[in-house]
């Protein structure tokens, strides 16, 4: 039997990149995903043309996840498809590398509403919906959770706040049969690290310079850690963010 036959999981932001990646593996592992996204329907058509073409099963529903009545509307379109909920992955997040001292107002409440409110609102709704069993609750963190890159402390901090948010709400839930964990993804090659111009020929060496398995990383990593946590193999596993970046620290 595959690792998640019959599950139901929502993925956020899985147009592209991580998600994709994640919303893929899933349904090769025999679950039923919603792959979220925000305002790239091409990219969420994409993806479930991949995912068909593998004999897999889902849907696309578009939702901003910092806007509850569309994180009503997401959790309310998988009951109408599925019937149930078993895993949710937070994994949509917005970022913007600049100085310190460059950072607005606009900004800061851009990213945090995407990357903290939105996974606070996505379990709230989430929780709702799991049934006796339990549920899996997985947040894509960063590296730079831990390690606040120069540039990016805006970015770092609400990984931070992710990371606090997993451990906290592992131990609130767990009496509930809910494991939240998390991933810590490293230097990932994926097109919001492209578009932002974060994967140009000297970065590329400077990251794998400082990653001791000698590569970038790709989605199809990450998502094979979020295939072991969304599964029965993790059942004693809750409150642990996985780095997943190669050996990069």
């Amino acid at each position: 039997m595959k690792a998640l036959t019959g599950k139901i999981a929502v993925v956020t932001g899985a147009s592209k990149g991580i998600g994709a990646g994640i919303a893929n593996a899933f349904c090769a592992e025999g679950a039923s995903v919603v792959v979220n996204y925000a305002s790239d329907r091409k990219g969420a058509d994409r993806v479930l043309a991949e995912i068909a073409d593998a004999g897999g099963n889902a849907i696309a529903v578009q939702a901003n996840v910092s806007d509850p009545e569309d994180v009503k509307r997401l959790f309310a379109e998988t009951r109408k498809a599925f019937g149930r909920l078993d895993v949710l992955v937070n994994n949509a997040g917005v970022f913007k590398f600049e100085p310190f001292e460059a950072i607005s107002t606009a900004e800061f409440h851009r990213e945090f509403s995407t990357n903290v409110l939105g996974p606070i609102l996505t379990i709230q709704e989430a929780i709702r919906q799991f049934g006796f069993e339990g549920g899996r609750v997985i947040n894509i963190s960063s590296l730079a959770g831990s390690h606040s890159l120069p540039n990016g402390i805006l970015y770092s901090a609400t990984k931070a706040a992710v990371e606090n948010l997993t451990q906290g709400l592992a131990a609130e839930l767990g009496p509930r049969g809910i494991r939240v964990n998390a991933i810590a993804p490293g230097y990932t090659r994926s097109e919001g690290t492209e578009s932002e111009g974060l994967l140009g020929e000297e970065s590329v060496r400077q990251y794998i310079s400082l990653t001791p398995l000698g590569r970038l990383g790709e989605p199809a990593d990450i998502a094979a850690v979020a295939v072991f946590l969304a599964s029965d193999a993790a059942s004693w596993v809750t409150g642990e963010t996985i780095r997943a970046g190669g050996g990069a620290r």
